[in-house]
């Protein structure tokens, strides 16, 4: 985390930084509202279709800082203006593509959650030796090696990505 993002930017600041970002390289007003929504936890931002507001997740500007948080509000962005001219506004379309590269947008926000590793057990058979990784612990008196039908035994647990 940057020291000298430790301040939350308001809900106007934001305001006003989105509606700057919309003139400069959109060359047309936000006349909507944006704000930023807590309770987004795996996406940068957000385009409402029926009310044309947009939300963003504050954890971008607290992690990544202004600058980061700039190429999602013109993502978000992009959404908007198609949206509203009638043209292709989804992640698939052309327009969206064409807009997004010409306005130096994000195509996907930055990693906003730590992933957990993937923790396996590890077992080996008694009698041919291979060893077996499984997410979730067996029991080892009714499951068996389904190479050789071998007796298993648990050997550890181990962190994989």
């Amino acid at each position: 985390m940057k020291e000298s993002q430790q301040v939350l930017m308001t809900d106007q600041a934001l305001q006003t930084l989105v509606e700057k970002i919309s003139i400069v390289f959109f060359q047309k007003p936000f006349l909507h509202q944006a704000t930023f929504n807590r309770r987004l936890k795996t996406t940068g931002g957000r385009y409402h279709l029926a009310s044309h507001h947009l939300d963003f997740n504050p954890t971008v500007f607290l992690k990544y800082g202004q600058e980061e948080l700039e190429k999602v509000i013109k993502h978000e962005l992009c959404h908007y203006h198609l949206h509203l001219a009638g043209k292709g506004y989804q992640h698939k379309d052309k327009d969206f593509k064409e807009l997004l590269a010409k306005t130096g947008g994000a195509r996907y926000a930055p990693p906003l959650v730590e992933r957990k590793k993937a923790v396996f057990h590890q077992y080996q058979c008694q009698s041919c030796g291979e060893v077996i990784l499984r997410k979730r612990r067996i029991d080892t008196t009714r499951y068996v090696c389904g190479k050789c039908h071998g007796r298993l035994s648990w050997q550890a647990k181990k962190e994989q990505i």
